[in-house]
């Protein structure tokens, strides 16, 4: 081996220790403030194989990264509680669009499953995909739920993937909502995209009882030739619904004053529309954009705000 060669192993066992030692430091949240911009640096090149611009970021999923560090509003920490968001929900457009809430628990122990109806949706607050739907309630096991609830609430989701410190303060708790989808199938999901308050497009999931779809609208609802890579592509035609209107201005009312929030909201069959939540570091900023350049077309609608640290 080559004096070179040994060069670059070392350097990269040493890269490779900063990294865990970085990552045990997070998973206790003890890293200083002033390393969080180093330790994306790592996660992003692990997870994207890319190199993170954070510094001048230009696209998509850089500028995600950026706000993460720069963009420490306690707002958003009170927006992305599933629980407390209600409130703020409420005021802003109105309590009818918020989906029933059934129960409040501080604990999975406390879960009354007696008390709960045959179909239902349980939720922690804290973080995404910690949410369990029960469409018959007799053909599940519950003490397998509540295990689940419990896995969940031992959860600091800011430190599960990327750094996404703005869930860091949430109190936890576990929320149950009245399920307004079907037997067969839980409603589709229109995520608006939306920066400066303006939505840019809407991104369509279908969620049958198998596997997620996807596909991306603009405000008129033409498709558009690109994807976040997250789910597998609609084929099928999809009509307009009749409510996007409402809906684009429902979702914008919400974004107002954030440079960049993904607003998700449900249509029920009778033309109701339901918030479904508020998202502000979308896939934590790791879209596998299709095609690639995407991420770029999408990050120049993304206007940075001046730092806040």
């Amino acid at each position: 081996m080559s004096f070179r060669e040994g060069l670059k192993k070392l350097k990269k066992k040493i890269r490779t220790l900063i990294s865990i030692i970085i990552k045990i430091c997070l998973s206790y949240n003890h890293l200083p403030k002033r390393l969080y911009a180093h330790a994306l640096r790592i996660w992003y090149r692990d997870v994207t194989g890319n190199v993170l611009n954070i510094d001048t970021p230009r696209t998509f999923n850089e500028k995600i990264q950026w706000m993460k560090v720069y963009d420490q509003d306690p707002l958003k920490t009170l927006l992305a509680d599933k629980y407390l968001v209600r409130d703020w929900v409420k005021k802003k457009i109105g309590e009818e669009y918020l989906i029933p809430l059934l129960a409040v628990y501080r604990s999975a122990d406390e879960i009354d499953f007696d008390a709960l109806p045959n179909s239902f949706v349980l939720k922690a607050n804290h973080g995404s995909h910690m949410n369990y739907i029960v469409r018959d309630k007799s053909n599940e096991n519950l003490d397998e739920i509540r295990r689940i609830a419990r896995k969940w609430m031992k959860i600091n989701f800011a430190f599960i993937c990327g750094y996404e410190l703005h869930y860091n303060d949430i109190p936890r708790v576990l929320i149950v909502e009245k399920y307004i989808g079907t037997m067969d199938s839980a409603l589709p999901d229109y995520k608006f995209w939306c920066f400066d308050g303006k939505c840019h497009f809407i991104e369509l999931v279908t969620k049958d009882l198998n596997q997620p779809h996807s596909a991306m609208y603009d405000r008129q609802w033409n498709r558009l030739h690109f994807t976040t890579g997250t789910y597998p592509l609609i084929e099928e035609s999809i009509p307009m619904p009749e409510a996007l209107p409402d809906m684009i201005k429902t979702a914008e009312k919400l974004a107002e004053g954030f440079p960049h929030v993904r607003v998700d909201l449900y249509l029920l069959d009778n033309g109701e529309i339901k918030f479904g939540e508020m998202t502000f570091t979308t896939s934590s900023g790791k879209c596998r954009w299709n095609p690639p350049e995407a991420d770029l077309w999408v990050g120049e609608m993304f206007n940075l705000p001046a730092k806040r640290n």
